[in-house]
């Protein structure tokens, strides 16, 4: 499977997840993904931690705003009724607890929730973003990740790298399963049509509580 298909995966599952009226803001890299994927009938508020809201999708190649990013520098659109404000205004929308959900990538999950996603000692970081505040700012966190990373888990008992947020992470959504994070660890709720319950805990470092009824995703 590709990595364009993998990411598409994920980003729709994750999308169905949002609820009408939430203020969600996303993480650089896959959760950019998640506004194209937004469920019929479903208003909701993005949230750039860059400065602005109404965050929209991906505009077409012929109709790109380069005044007009996200977080990530991305080409993004906003949609009517959006507005643009300061980074002062934007944490404080985040640190406010204003935000619904958040929508983060990651180096790293671990069976407590512990997060890290924002450096590798010894390589070049070029800063920290907005993680810190946004996974004890944001009322629920969902990582989206590949499940591994050159065939090694990411999903570990306890994550070996600078951590970004402990404790704080909701749900895990890979392109092989969808993971909850509850206080005895990590139940395994859903996995994807072309996988098994074997193989995900093959792929996974981190003791999965095999729910009873795993489910298949549906994406």
């Amino acid at each position: 499977m590709s990595k364009d298909i993998k990411r598409e995966r994920i980003a729709r599952r994750v999308a169905m997840e949002l609820s009408d009226g939430m203020v969600v803001n996303l993480g650089i890299g896959i959760p950019t993904f998640v506004a194209n994927f937004v469920p019929e009938g479903i208003d909701v508020m993005f949230q750039s931690e860059n400065g602005f809201v109404g965050l929209g999708p991906a505009p077409s190649p012929d109709n790109i705003d380069p005044d007009i990013t996200n977080a990530g520098a991305q080409p993004v659109t906003i949609l009517p009724g959006g507005a643009c404000f300061d980074s002062a205004t934007s944490f404080a929308i985040i640190r406010g607890g204003h935000v619904d959900l958040t929508v983060l990538g990651a180096l790293e999950v671990d069976e407590k929730g512990n997060l890290a996603n924002w450096m590798v000692p010894g390589k070049i970081v070029p800063g920290m973003g907005g993680a810190m505040d946004l996974t004890v700012g944001a009322k629920r966190v969902i990582i989206a990740m590949e499940h591994t990373a050159k065939g090694n888990p990411k999903i570990l008992p306890l994550c070996t790298l600078p951590l970004t947020a402990k404790e704080q992470v909701d749900l895990i959504v890979t392109d092989m399963a969808v993971i909850e994070v509850i206080p005895a660890g990590l139940v395994l709720k859903e996995i994807a049509p072309d996988t098994t319950v074997e193989e995900v805990v093959a792929a996974t470092a981190a003791k999965l509580i095999v729910s009873a009824h795993v489910a298949v995703m549906a994406v």
